[in-house]
């Protein structure tokens, strides 16, 4: 089971978040992307859920991840968690607008 949201700041992922782990998902199936690497890693700490690393990914992928743009780098990992190409791609333009990512995976 997979769930997507996509939400405009901090504040509407912390209550998208509750409302996920309210619908049975715990903290480690609940991870949040936005499109700077310091903004993702600063809200997935202050609402504590996961970043998607080498579990989610694989050794092989995480290492790639070095070398892809940004963009690369966020599909890919969202792929990791189930989404297709197109649904990535989709969400990935979305990160480029400023919004978050915030993906429940099972």
């Amino acid at each position: 089971m997979r769930q997507v949201k996509l939400v405009e700041n901090g504040l509407q992922a912390k209550q998208e978040i509750e409302q996920l782990l309210n619908q049975g998902f715990s903290k480690d199936e609940v991870y949040l992307l936005a499109h700077s690497k310091e903004r993702s890693e600063d809200l997935a700490e202050e609402l504590d859920t996961n970043e998607i690393g080498v579990n989610e990914q694989g050794f092989l992928d995480s290492i790639a991840n070095v070398f892809r743009s940004r963009g690369d780098e966020l599909r890919s990992k969202m792929e990791s968690l189930g989404l297709s190409d197109t649904e990535a791609q989709q969400f990935e333009k979305e990160l480029d607008k400023g919004r978050v990512v915030v993906v429940a995976a099972k």
